[in-house]
């Protein structure tokens, strides 16, 4: 289960990966901004889903406390930026309050980015024992 885990975190991993892309493709597209953001909307309420069965996943693999703990930290950090967002919107397009509002959405991408690297750094090296290296090497 603990390769279930680490395989489920590194699809979140690209899963987050993309969702930098959508939304470099939003702001460069021609179309209305609501129009232009669905894709990386509608990736963002996944990924906020997928990282909630990530945590859950972690608990049943018996993970180290500090796993389970970090995947929770990525389910929080998904809702903080709908609550980002959601600020930015009231706001007002185009103001420059929303705009640095906006800011700290993409401060919160790169350190959920960041968290979930180092869970998948972390799990790899608990789920892949010596004995499954030496396998896979020969």
């Amino acid at each position: 289960m603990k390769k279930v885990f680490t395989g489920m975190a590194a699809l979140l991993l690209l899963a987050v990966i993309a969702q930098f892309y959508l939304a470099a493709g939003g702001a460069f597209d021609t179309a209305p901004n609501e129009e232009s953001f669905q894709p990386h909307r509608m990736l963002g309420n996944a990924i906020l889903v997928f990282a909630f069965v990530v945590t859950i996943a972690a608990a049943i693999a018996r993970m180290p406390g500090r796993l389970i703990g970090l995947s929770g930290l990525v389910a929080g950090l998904a809702i903080v930026q709908s609550v980002i967002r959601e600020i930015a919107k009231s706001l007002g397009d185009g103001t420059s309050a929303s705009g640095l509002i906006f800011g700290l959405h993409a401060i919160n991408g790169l350190v959920i980015l960041g968290v979930i690297g180092m869970i998948v750094r972390q799990s790899q090296r608990i789920s892949w024992t010596p004995v499954d290296l030496a396998r896979t090497s020969s």
